[in-house]
């Protein structure tokens, strides 16, 4: 724990400094990345209001039933609010790059030193995600495929190519999406016999895609394919077969690509150019990146899917992380609207410490809220409402122990 924000999570809004280099603006905070890396925590600690159980108690409202909707996963092609919440994160972990790397060079920091910490760090988050995932569990549940550990396994090339230029980060991020389009596209597509089935694909499974498409089907593709080699190389209860879910470690390459995409967005609100010009630059690669990822799904190239983090999913999804990032940077720190945010900056400025909390403690809390109030106590809210009455309870606990911590300037430091 350190007194000191965790360069993972707000260095991209360091103290003033002085930077060597001319073209390059001064590191100074940029709330609206606070703010934005909030949002996006706030998005995952909400779970607990359980909306999917309020829309089950009013069927007939369609306005339950779309606020479920968008705090679930769709289960296969397309996005929603919550498909959003990895590639935000990965996405501002490539924002405050080129701010970490030039807060420390400011502090006479080594590029050896800061590649030794870059690898520390990677390592760390993979292990604190294993960590997370193995609660509750009788042995250490070696899976890679959530965020933290996506990001930890990306991290050392996003760190290498923080040194690079642009027309390099731009080539990295063009191998990567071309590079893993073809691992798909030339590994056989699952043929009529193939046994979905025991693959944990139910055989009538809507989402199950034919012809050229068919390459990215769930758990039946390079990736799966791999983590049937790679996963069972770890201790288990029993043979790795499939992910439920169809999530795969080598989607950290594809991640790779959107916390590219971050960088570049990071290296252009570093620049000295005016506010003006860094807005409409962001707003028209939001706009072109969304765009050709939805094309790429259109035209049947490759579909639109979070669950493998296809190449078209990459731009997609990174597009609108541009344009969220665009529009929280004009409205905070180009016309200075920054009051309304401050509940989510107290999340953004300790996002590992929110991380943690939603993954330990909200079954805690919600049992203490039990024992202390009563089981009955959210139901004077009326029946229909006790979810989400008891979600707001502990989602309000939640925060004010991150507002302690920001009050006490406790970070979790990674």
């Amino acid at each position: 724990m350190s007194t000191e924000p965790s360069p993972v999570e707000t260095e991209a809004q360091p103290r003033p400094v002085v930077d060597p280099d001319p073209a390059v603006e001064p590191t100074a905070r940029l709330d609206s990345i606070d703010a934005y890396r909030g949002l996006v925590m706030f998005l995952m600690m909400a779970e607990v209001l359980r909306l999917g159980a309020m829309a089950r108690n009013f069927p007939e409202s369609g306005v339950w039933r779309f606020l479920a909707e968008q705090q679930d996963h769709v289960e296969w092609i397309g996005c929603v609010l919550h498909d959003m919440i990895q590639p935000s994160f990965s996405f501002l972990v490539g924002v405050a790059l080129p701010f970490s790397i030039a807060s420390r060079m400011a502090r006479g920091q080594s590029r050896g030193l800061m590649t030794a910490h870059a690898l520390w760090r990677a390592l760390i988050l993979i292990l604190l995600g294993v960590f997370l995932r193995s609660v509750g569990r009788p042995q250490t549940y070696w899976t890679f495929e959530d965020t933290l550990s996506q990001i930890g396994l990306g991290y050392p090339f996003l760190f290498l190519l923080g040194w690079t230029s642009r027309k390099v980060q731009g080539g990295a991020l063009a191998a990567i999406l071309v590079g893993y389009w073809l691992l798909f596209a030339v590994y056989p597509a699952p043929g009529p016999d193939f046994d979905y089935p025991a693959h944990g694909v139910p055989a009538d499974w809507p989402h199950l895609m034919s012809g050229f498409q068919a390459h990215w089907n769930k758990n039946s593709n390079p990736a799966w394919a791999f983590d049937t080699w790679f996963l069972n190389l770890f201790p288990r209860e029993k043979p790795f077969l499939y992910n439920g879910g169809g999530y795969a470690t080598l989607s950290f390459i594809p991640t790779l690509g959107t916390m590219i995409l971050g960088l570049l967005a990071g290296g252009l609100l570093k620049e000295r150019r005016p506010p003006w010009s860094k807005i409409g630059l962001l707003a028209a690669a939001g706009i072109l990146a969304t765009a050709a990822g939805w094309a790429l799904g259109a035209a049947g190239l490759v579909p639109v899917v979070k669950r493998i983090w296809t190449p078209s999913w990459t731009l997609y999804s990174g597009g609108i992380c541009f344009l969220i990032l665009t529009a929280l940077y004009l409205v905070m720190d180009v016309l200075g609207f920054k009051r309304w945010a401050f509940p989510l900056r107290v999340i953004g400025m300790n996002s590992i410490a929110a991380y943690c909390l939603a993954h330990l403690v909200e079954e805690f809390l919600v049992s203490a809220l039990h024992t202390h109030l009563g089981p009955d106590a959210f139901k004077a809210f009326g029946p229909e409402y006790e979810p989400i009455a008891q979600g707001a309870a502990t989602l309000a606990i939640l925060w004010l122990m991150l507002f302690w911590m920001y009050r006490r300037r406790l970070f979790l430091r990674i």
